[in-house]
């Protein structure tokens, strides 16, 4: 079984794009958005040193059709811990006190 951990306010971001996307755009582009999260999540499993370090130590990865970053950190234990999706013109660092 895969194992990830997302954290709850990272998985109410990703419920707040995807309803944004179904609101805005279509159910299908939701669908989509939330198709490219599991894209991204499923690579992090596989090979969570994938990512790029950021400045405070966690790592992020990009979603190649969205706006969107993961921003986790690798954790043998647990797999991912997701800290934190997040829109790509949103203020950095945000997600920061989530560790």
């Amino acid at each position: 079984m895969s194992r990830y951990w997302l954290h709850p306010d990272a998985e109410a971001e990703l419920g707040e794009a995807a309803r944004y996307y179904a609101e805005h755009a279509s159910r299908a582009i939701a669908e989509a958005f939330l198709l490219e999260y599991e894209r991204v999540r499923d690579l992090l499993i596989a090979n969570p040193a994938r990512g790029s370090h950021d400045e405070a130590g966690l790592r992020r990865y990009h979603f190649d059709r969205f706006p969107y970053t993961l921003i986790y950190e690798a954790d043998p234990a647990r797999g991912p811990v997701i800290y934190a999706v997040a829109h790509q013109r949103r203020e950095p660092g945000y997600w920061s006190a989530r560790r």
